[in-house]
């Protein structure tokens, strides 16, 4: 090796050096304190559960606590916002879902910011199907039998759901297109006490996902009537999807973690692998069999992918449905 060749190769050697010590000194060993996930929904509904059994794991992968911060309100926004205005040092993560991403930009012009501006999604981890339930007091016994019940008095059944632009309320407005029924939307501050309404009997029906539906379904509190996705899921084969009932209805709950805008992109990396490995592990796997879902280790650009074709899917739905935010 000649002396021009050396030079270059100890220039070389040098500069991945530095390059490898500027990408350790950026995320700083990350993590080295616990971690904040701010799930933007309430207690006890399907993003809540899905984020307090993934986190655990993952914090386990990292090496950190990871703790589990609701933050409720106009359909996850407030959540969101929240985090989008902290440090982004990948110390304040997102539990995102389709209502703040995907939705509620579309439904609110005040929308305080841009999910492809002020947001990195880091990865997607699951997703689960809705289930349609309805109070046993209704006695329809299928999809058509409700539509058709629906039909018979228009305007006077309703629907309960976490809040305005969340998921499982445009999964009502949905249904509402596809079957081409008038039913009442009625507003709750998030999934849990939705489903506690239905329970009552103080509304007729809803969607929720199936993780969260479950106790209620077995012990008998409210009878599940389809899931909304494009098969049957294997826990209760004998539900049948909407779309065997003829109806143009496929949507489902999804899940992902996002990082304020700005967060080094070591730190996101040093998350994304960490995600996919703890999506990956066989527990986990286990794990969302028992909630009816799906685990998802695709890539960061797969998520933000999911995120656009969402976005614009639901803003067809919201001109459809002409709904508007009061």
């Amino acid at each position: 090796m000649n002396f021009k060749l050396k030079v270059l190769r100890a220039g070389l050697l040098a500069a991945l050096a530095t390059c490898s010590f500027a990408v350790f000194a950026q995320s700083g060993g990350y993590p080295t304190r616990p971690i904040r996930i701010i799930a933007p929904s309430g207690a006890g509904g399907p993003v809540d559960v899905m984020c307090r059994v993934i986190m655990p794991k993952l914090g386990e992968v990292l090496g950190q606590q990871i703790v589990v911060e609701n933050r409720v309100g106009a359909a996850g926004l407030i959540g969101t916002e929240f985090v989008v205005r902290q440090p982004p040092d990948g110390y304040t993560l997102l539990f995102g879902f389709s209502g703040p991403l995907a939705i509620v930009p579309n439904l609110n012009s005040k929308t305080p910011y841009q999910v492809a501006r002020d947001l990195i999604p880091i990865a997607q981890v699951a997703v689960q199907p809705y289930v349609l339930l309805v109070h046993p007091s209704v006695p329809a016994k299928s999809v058509k039998e409700l539509a058709a019940l629906a039909r018979s008095q228009p305007g006077k059944m309703n629907f309960s759901s976490g809040g305005v632009g969340v998921g499982i309320h445009m999964a009502g407005e949905l249904f509402k297109v596809a079957a081409g029924v008038q039913i009442l939307h009625v507003p709750y501050a998030g999934a849990a006490p939705a489903i506690t309404a239905l329970m009552s009997g103080e509304v007729d029906m809803m969607f929720n996902g199936l993780s969260a539906a479950l106790p209620y379904m077995q012990n008998g509190k409210v009878r599940a009537l389809a899931v909304g996705g494009d098969k049957r899921t294997a826990l209760f084969p004998e539900l049948p999807t909407i779309q065997e009932s003829g109806y143009d209805f496929k949507t489902g709950g999804w899940y992902g973690v996002l990082a304020a805008s700005g967060t080094p992109q070591p730190i996101i990396n040093t998350l994304h692998q960490a995600i996919v490995k703890t999506m990956n592990s066989p527990d986990m796997r286990n794990t969302m069999t028992r909630l009816v879902a799906e685990p998802v280790t695709g890539s960061s650009q797969a998520f933000a992918d999911l995120i656009g074709y969402e976005s614009a899917l639901w803003a067809k739905v919201i001109k459809s449905a002409g709904i508007k935010v009061r």
